[in-house]
């Protein structure tokens, strides 16, 4: 009889015990939400665009050539990657990548400061829900730590997420490398397993950088430069309409 209930007790620990365990990982998954910036959070309508039309003039590439077309196709199919990386690619040697990131950077801020960034419809909100809800949210951006500073004080975002993370702060690899989630992983201590991270982007490169870094959930939104197809095909596990959906998205699937 005694070694009945003994076996009894034992068996109803260490029921008691995975109920727990499954219970705390239900609690802690999706609690870390990594999103992008331009595209996702931030409409600029086409700054990037401008600001390398500005720089590329600076550094000698003349609108309207053969040459200026060639490079500003490049950067907008790579929308998404660290800017300097794609200045690398562009300019060949790293003092004149670094000239052209420099170029870039001060346009992009001088376009900023001329109110010409706005959030996305319902990104705001969206972050406000998430973060109501129990989520660390952290914005990552393929721009300099000064520019992502002055399109958050545009904007009046300084406070609104938990974490702002830039290329630098990640060791100076942006997209598609996983660096910027990684980070924010191992900053926030906000889920016990990388798979619980959430990543949002609007890009290819947003999608790799979350699948390469090991997230389960990596939503692609449709307000920024890459299509359905794209997002998919680089690893979207969900496509939004925008940003405002998530919050949504997130609670069905918890």
């Amino acid at each position: 009889m005694t070694e009945t209930n003994t076996t009894t007790e034992t068996t109803t620990t260490e029921t008691n015990t995975a109920t727990e365990t499954t219970a705390a990982t239900t609690a802690d998954s999706r609690r870390l939400v990594v999103l992008d910036m331009a595209g996702t959070t931030v409409a600029d309508g086409g700054l990037v665009e401008r600001a390398f039309e500005r720089a590329a003039e600076r550094l000698g590439v003349e609108p309207g050539t053969p040459d200026h077309a060639e490079k500003l196709q490049y950067v907008l199919a790579t929308m998404g990657e660290s800017k300097i990386s794609v200045f690398r690619h562009l300019f060949g040697t790293e003092e004149r990548a670094r000239r052209a990131n420099s170029a870039f950077e001060e346009a992009y801020a001088e376009l900023v400061d001329g109110g010409l960034v706005s959030p996305v419809p319902g990104a705001r909100a969206a972050i406000e829900k998430l973060r109501a809800d129990g989520r660390t949210v952290a914005l990552t951006t393929g721009f300099a730590r000064v520019t992502q500073d002055a399109i958050l004080d545009a904007l009046g975002w300084q406070d609104l997420a938990d974490l702002t993370l830039c290329p630098a702060d990640a060791g100076g690899r942006g997209r598609p490398h996983p660096d910027m989630v990684l980070t924010a992983f191992l900053r926030t201590g906000a889920v016990a397993d990388v798979s619980d991270v959430v990543v949002v982007g609007d890009t290819a490169y947003d999608m790799l950088s979350g699948r390469r870094a090991g997230a389960a959930t990596v939503a692609g939104v449709l307000t920024g430069a890459h299509d359905r197809a794209t997002l998919t095909r680089n690893g979207a596990t969900h496509v939004l309409d925008s940003v405002a959906e998530l919050p949504d998205l997130l609670a069905e699937s918890a």
